[in-house]
C-alpha cells in the first residue's frame, strides 16, 4: 500500500515528445519548471490523482535488469538528483524511439523528482514520468471596454491524466515497486508505454496472488464446474458468495482451508486442484498455496462477482446469500424460482 497525500516536488522538467514514424520533434528542455505554488499545486493534482489502484509493477528485461533503459536512467536519479535534466532527456530520446505506430499521440513528458511519498509506511523517494496526449478545448471569457470577449485555447484537463508511473525507491535489486496509470485505449498501439517504454511486468505480491487466485476461481466455478457436475445457477451463486465471504473475512489465505471450508467435498477439490494447475499453464501465473489476503484486490474483484441469474428477458434474480431462501423446480407451466423473504422493502 503506498500513499501520497504529503508528497512534494522536488523538481520538475518537461520535453515535448512526438511521433518518430510521423516525423515530428522531441524538444528537450535544458532546465527545470520554474513554478509558482498554485501551479505546483494543480500540477501535483495532475499527476497523483489517478493513483489509486493497488497493483504494482517492477522493471524487468529479458536478459539483465540493467540493460532496463528506463531502470538505469532512474537509478542514476536516485543516485544523483541532481541529475535530474540530463537523465530526463535520455528518457525522452528513449521514449521518442519507442513511439514508431503511427496511431501514437506526441505530447508533453514530464519528470518529476518526488519527497516524502510513502509505501508500506516507510518514506521513500519516487520518480514520476508523465506524457499528456490528449487536448481539450477551453472557453476563456474575458471583460473588454463595455463588453466580453470569448476566445477558445486548447489545453489539458488536470483530471485527466493520459499515461504515468511512478517509481518508489525501494527495493532496486528487484526492479522497484512501480505504480502506473495509462487511460488511453488498450490497443496495440497503446501498449508501447507499459511493454516498450517501461517494459514492467506485475510484481507477484499479495495482491497479485489475491487477485489471480479470486479470478482463477470464478472461472472454475462458472465454466469448469458445472460440465463436470451437476449444479444449477443458483449452486453457482452460492459458491461465490461463500467465496467472496472467504476472503473478506479472513487476512491469510491457505488453499487447504479454503478448499475445506467452500468446496467441501473431495471430488470437487479434486476438480478444482486439476483446473487450477491448467489455469496457471495456460496464463502463465505462479499462484501461492498461502498469502496475505489483499483488501484492495478483493474490492476490485467484488465488481465481477455478482452472482446474477438471467432469466430469458424477463427477470433478473441478484443472489447475495442464504442459499436455503431459494429453490428451482418445474412444472407444466415451464421452469421456475421459488423465493423466500421475511420482510418486503
Amino acid at each position: 500500500m503506498y500513499f501520497l497525500n504529503n508528497a512534494t516536488f522536488h523538481s520538475v522538467v518537461l520535453h515535448h515528445v512526438g511521433n518518430k514514424q510521423n516525423g515530428d520533434a522531441l524538444r528537450h528542455s535544458k532546465f527545470p519548471l520554474k513554478l509558482d505554488e498554485e501551479t505546483g499545486e494543480l500540477l501535483k493534482t495532475y499527476f497523483l490523482s489517478k493513483f489509486k489502484s493497488e497493483e504494482l509493477f517492477q522493471f524487468t528485461h529479458s536478459s539483465d535488469l540493467e540493460l532496463n533503459e528506463v531502470y538505469t536512467y532512474v537509478t542514476e536519479i536516485f543516485d544523483n538528483p541532481e541529475s535530474l535534466v540530463e537523465q530526463s532527456q535520455h528518457l525522452a530520446t528513449f521514449l521518442y524511439e519507442q513511439c514508431t505506430h503511427p496511431k501514437i499521440k506526441g505530447g508533453e513528458f514530464y519528470v518529476v523528482y518526488f519527497k516524502d511519498c510513502v509505501i508500506d509506511k516507510k518514506g521513500v523517494d519516487a520518480v514520476g514520468l508523465f506524457k499528456s496526449e490528449n487536448k481539450e478545448t477551453f472557453l476563456k471569457i474575458y471583460p473588454q471596454g463595455d463588453n466580453f470577449e470569448v476566445e477558445s485555447q486548447q489545453g489539458i484537463n488536470i483530471n485527466k491524466l493520459d499515461k504515468g508511473c511512478l517509481i518508489f525507491n525501494t527495493e532496486s535489486e528487484n526492479g522497484y515497486r512501480v505504480a502506473v496509470v495509462d487511460n488511453t485505449n488498450r490497443n496495440m498501439e497503446a501498449q508501447y508505454w507499459v511493454d516498450d517504454f517501461l517494459q514492467l511486468k506485475v510484481r507477484e505480491d499479495n495482491y497479485y496472488q489475491t487477485a489471480n487466485t479470486l479470478e482463477m476461481y470464478k472461472d472454475y466455478v462458472t465454466k469448469q464446474l458445472p460440465e463436470e457436475f451437476e449444479m444449477n445457477r443458483v449452486d453457482q451463486a452460492d459458491l461465490l458468495n461463500r467465496t467472496m465471504d472467504f476472503f473478506k473475512n479472513k487476512e491469510e489465505f491457505t488453499m487447504q482451508d479454503f478448499t475445506q471450508e467452500i468446496l467441501q467435498q473431495p471430488e470437487v477439490i479434486d476438480s478444482f486442484d486439476a483446473y487450477r494447475t491448467e489455469y496457471q499453464n495456460e496464463h502463465d501465473l505462479m499462484l501461492s498455496d498461502d498469502f496475505n489476503i489483499s483488501e484492495g484486490a478483493v474490492k476490485k474483484q467484488q465488481r465481477v462477482y455478482k452472482s446474477v441469474i438471467k432469466l430469458d428477458k424477463n427477470f433478473h434474480i441478484y443472489v447475495h446469500g442464504d442459499r436455503s431462501k431459494i429453490e428451482h423446480g418445474e412444472d407444466y407451466k415451464g421452469k421456475f424460482y421459488k423465493i423466500y423473504f421475511d420482510e418486503e422493502k
